[in-house]
């Protein structure tokens, strides 16, 4: 499918378009930690109805951690059906966080019980071994609004598992930063090495002590 340009003046348009010309079942996919220095990358894939609306559902990243809590188990109940899968920190330190994205999404599209007609994907990337219609959409999450609802369930179950790792490695503090590169995180990699759910395949954790 060839990219357009779209404008919508409501996150849930973009879906509308598509199902007027034909694509009733739509499934939004997204990715939570890509960037993040520890820990493993999630995705989701969320089948919305198609008559749902939602003025709350967003980007994750413009909610508040309290507020991707309550919209994670929203959309769990209204979801026509939806997917989390996850890749762990060996399998990204050995083919790399490129390779493990487009796996991650596969498995959630792979974990939907319901087959989609049309996939859109956050970003400009396609999922390479999906054999379905997708299209990829830079800054989906604030475009559509599976795409959003996938991106609340990835980034919620990835803080959730982080803050669980927490308590098995207290001393890195992954409950605060989740894994990605802030100061603090960067601060007690140097004090005390590298754990286990660190992924030494970044170039700037390789040497790490």
């Amino acid at each position: 499918m060839k990219n357009k340009l779209f404008q919508f003046s409501e996150i849930s348009e973009f879906e509308d378009y598509f199902r007027n010309i034909g694509y009733s079942i739509i499934a939004g996919v997204d990715e939570a930690g890509r960037g993040a220095l520890a820990g493993p990358v999630f995705a989701a894939a969320v089948i919305l109805s198609p008559n749902f609306k939602s003025s709350e559902i967003k980007d994750s990243k413009l909610l508040s951690p309290k507020k991707r809590e309550e919209l994670f188990e929203y959309i769990c109940k209204v979801a026509v059906d939806y997917a989390i899968s996850l890749v762990e920190v060996k399998e990204i330190n050995q083919k790399g966080i490129f390779k493990s994205v487009f796996k991650v999404m596969l498995k959630a599209l792979n974990s939907l019980k319901i087959k989609p007609q049309l996939v859109l994907i956050d970003g400009p990337w396609l999922i390479p071994e999906y054999p379905g219609l997708q299209k990829a959409i830079i800054d989906g999450d604030k475009k559509c609004i599976s795409i959003s609802a996938a991106s609340i369930l990835a980034k919620v179950a990835r803080d959730r598992y982080m803050k669980k790792l927490d308590k098995n490695y207290p001393q890195y503090e992954f409950s605060k930063h989740k894994g990605y590169a802030t100061r603090s995180h960067l601060e007690k990699i140097k004090k005390y090495g590298l754990c286990p759910f660190h992924r030494t395949y970044f170039k700037c954790l390789k040497n790490a002590t």
